[in-house]
């Protein structure tokens, strides 16, 4: 009856944690280049499949009576499918499509600069010329140098990301593109980051300017999803509420006979 208890209180938390990730979804769904995510459950199954070839303890797999029998919390996963584009008419606001991610220059709080990769394309030139997001963090060329435009011209770009001012080729827009997603890391609010193992490779994503791409994050999915996991939550919390009101009986009733 008390494992029952916490397989109910793991379950909760699951659900909790499944929330969590949802409202954070819906807190994004106007923010610029945003990617959903999503969270799973290892069914038990799998678990106890695992649990049975488990040869890191020596001569033996783990007992299986010391598996906890409550929801096993899963990974949290990242949707990186191509949201909605939206007409800006800015001339530096720029859409990816196709994949890849706009190169920025971070400076962190230490002083330290890195690289970090984001879908947000809502640039603007500053008072010396120089295009950087929101943040002020700096857009980086195919070189890794800063983009330096006279704000005074109108520019024009080609769909390789290469920007004009009077004719001329003044900055070729750096895209990049990895072989497996698993290896990037959110990092802020929408900048991604490269962990170790990851491989570069040549983006074939196409640039438009003055439009930006919207978040991916459907929204009449998530509140269907919330619903749901409610409905789970409340669940497991019943199943707490009937077996504290079979202690009860086992313990005040039982126990007087």
């Amino acid at each position: 009856m008390v494992k029952g208890l916490y397989t109910a209180a793991t379950g909760m938390v699951n659900e909790q944690r499944r929330v969590d990730v949802l409202a954070n979804n819906l807190a994004n769904s106007s923010t610029t280049g945003f990617k959903a995510e999503g969270s799973t459950s290892e069914a038990f199954y799998d678990v106890l499949a695992y649990k049975i070839k488990d040869t890191s303890e020596p001569f033996m797999a783990k007992n299986l009576g010391a598996m906890n029998l409550g929801v096993k919390i899963g990974e949290t996963y990242r949707d990186f499918s191509e949201g909605s584009f939206i007409t800006t008419g800015n001339d530096y606001d720029m859409a990816l499509s196709g994949k890849g991610f706009f190169a920025i220059e971070f400076t962190s709080k230490a002083g330290e600069v890195s690289t970090k990769y984001t879908r947000a394309g809502d640039f603007i030139v500053n008072t010396k010329g120089e295009l950087v997001n929101k943040n002020g963090d700096y857009v980086l060329d195919v070189n890794g140098q800063h983009i330096i435009l006279d704000p005074l011209v109108k520019p024009t770009m080609g769909l390789d990301g290469t920007i004009y001012q009077n004719g001329n080729a003044v900055a070729t827009i750096q895209v990049q593109d990895f072989e497996d997603y698993n290896y990037l890391k959110k990092y802020g609010e929408n900048y991604f980051d490269v962990v170790e193992g990851a491989t570069p490779i040549e983006s074939t994503a196409t640039i438009y300017n003055g439009m930006l791409e919207a978040s991916n994050v459907q929204t009449v999915k998530e509140m269907v999803n919330l619903i749901n996991y409610q409905r789970a939550y409340e669940t497991n919390q019943k199943m707490i509420q009937a077996h504290n009101e079979t202690l009860d009986i086992a313990v005040n009733q039982l126990g007087k006979v």
